[in-house]
């Protein structure tokens, strides 16, 4: 049945303008091109609103009201059981994106994505840029080669990431911050103690592991190292990796990997903690809102599924509590900041271009991140002394319409696709949202009452990598020139490591403790 319905899919998608021709890779602007799109992709994509807001995307949208009105509400949670996607139903928009993501039986990172992974690159040999672009699209073409040869896949979802293109340097960076700050207000008290979130191939882990052991025998006997990863397939490939070689094996009673989502988190761990979070804001379920260009009112979208496995966008005036709450904690967090909105020009323009003939009756959408303010509070409740590292995109080039709006992206027959809504058939498409780290940094202050500072991908690594390592003789620098989109956002310690108390902040009470 699903292949039935994908290889249609994919045949429709073949008449559209590729945005990559043969093996070329994604630009490294875009980053990695990581993932991808819909239950049967439509240029028109049909969308309804509630009673009278309907949305005008298409000449002549079916009415979807009654089966709106009767359709059961469902989460993803509630979907993780399920071997089939769901039909006549309806769900939030972030319960939609995560279902899609990351169901465990038909979800993009549960079953169909593949991460790029090949030997380092020697880069002080590598003449130039251009010369590197050409290893890796030529690296890249082999290693899917190779796994043609096993398996042959027209849409096999392949990206790639930092820790695997500027390996072992990435990651070495990395645990060169980690040890430095260790050192500097946690050493000898406490173990140096590190949480992954979402690990990949579980090659930044080895890496870290690699240099601590090697430039540090004290650290390294005091180093605990613990990945959330909740991807089933993700989680024993990181074992499989863990064991692969002796080297490896040696780092086997240091590491622990939990194999759930870390928001069914429940253990409280109240000792010191690194906390690495690289790359995987941008796959948080987000929320849709558009407001009335009138009232100005804030309106939250849902997506509807048909009998047919058609996806159809309503709005509704109420809000559920948790995109209430991330509108509250915003408005108080960041009073003082000027960020990008619906409302921001004049009531005055806004209600001039809403009363033009054929004009939306809705703002253009917002995507409010409610699972990373989510996080945030897993963060300040059950990891109290935690130390956040993690980095991501800021801007992201040819996202759909809206503000904080996704790319949504798939790949067929080694060639990346773009398409203009997240409302894709679910498991093929990778939905990915920037991250808007200036009102990111607000949020998670408010919530976790912990200071941060935020930079550049560039500067993180030009302070604490070996920029030499990955210098082409050109002087050019590949780990310090890709990546011109993406920041770091790291936790400063202030006086008590245990942070201050914020007014968002509510102590657990009754939690298990972790030792």
């Amino acid at each position: 049945m699903d292949s039935l319905v994908v290889a249609r899919l994919f045949r429709q998608l073949a008449t559209h303008r590729f945005c990559h021709d043969g093996a070329a890779l994604p630009s490294a602007t875009i980053w990695q091109q990581r993932r991808m799109q819909s239950s049967k992709s439509r240029q028109n994509v049909k969308t309804t609103v509630e009673s009278s807001w309907q949305q005008r995307t298409d000449s002549f949208p079916q009415d979807k009201a009654e089966e709106f009105k009767k359709y059961p509400n469902v989460t993803a949670d509630g979907l993780r059981g399920r071997r089939e996607r769901p039909r006549r139903v309806k769900m939030l928009m972030r319960d939609f994106i995560e279902d899609s993501l990351y169901n465990p039986q038909y979800g993009y990172f549960s079953k169909h994505a593949t991460i790029f992974t090949a030997a380092p690159f020697d880069f002080n040999s590598i003449k130039d840029e251009p010369e590197f672009n050409r290893l890796l699209g030529q690296r890249y073409v082999e290693f899917e080669d190779k796994l043609d040869e096993k398996e042959y896949d027209d849409a096999r979802q392949l990206w790639h990431t930092p820790t695997e293109l500027f390996r072992p340097y990435y990651g070495e960076a990395i645990a060169r911050y980690m040890v430095a700050n260790y050192k500097l207000s946690l050493y000898p008290y406490h173990d140096l103690v590190i949480y992954e979130l979402g690990a990949g191939n579980g090659t930044l882990m080895l890496n870290i592991l690699d240099y601590i052991r090697q430039t540090d025998a004290e650290v390294y006997a005091r180093t605990k190292f613990r990945i959330i990863e909740v991807s089933s397939s993700l989680a024993k490939l990181q074992t499989q990796n863990l064991y692969s070689s002796a080297a490896s094996r040696g780092h086997a009673d240091k590491v622990e990997i939990i194999n759930k989502s870390i928001f069914d988190w429940d253990l409280y761990v109240p000792t010191p903690c690194f906390f690495l979070a690289m790359e995987v804001f941008d796959n948080f379920g987000h929320d849709v809102i558009r407001y009335d260009p009138r009232t100005d009112a804030p309106m939250q979208g849902s997506v509807l599924i048909d009998a047919e496995g058609d996806f159809f966008e309503f709005y509704t005036r109420t809000l559920d509590p948790v995109a209430s709450r991330f509108l509250r904690v915003r408005d108080a967090a960041c009073e003082d900041r000027h960020y990008s909105h619906p409302l921001r020009n004049s009531r005055l323009w806004r209600s001039i271009r809403h009363n033009l003939p054929f004009a939306p009756n809705l703002t253009l959408p917002e995507y409010i991140p409610t699972r990373l303010m989510q996080f945030f509070s897993i963060l300040g409740s059950k990891f109290p002394a935690h130390r956040l590292v993690t980095s991501d995109f800021h801007t992201l080039p040819q996202a759909t319409a809206g503000y904080n709006a996704p790319v949504v992206q798939t790949r067929y027959q080694r060639r990346t696709v773009l398409v203009r809504t997240p409302l894709v058939f679910q498991g093929y498409f990778d939905i990915l949202f920037p991250t808007d780290f200036g009102v990111m940094e607000d949020i998670y202050r408010a919530i976790t009452g912990r200071l941060t500072r935020v930079m550049t991908h560039e500067d993180f690594f030009r302070r604490w990598a070996y920029v030499e390592d990955t210098q082409m003789r050109s002087g050019e620098n590949a780990m310090l020139g890709w990546y011109k989109n993406a920041s770091v956002m790291v936790t400063v310690v202030r006086g008590n490591d245990r942070g201050y108390k914020s007014r968002w902040y509510s102590p657990p009470e009754n939690l298990e403790t972790s030792v």
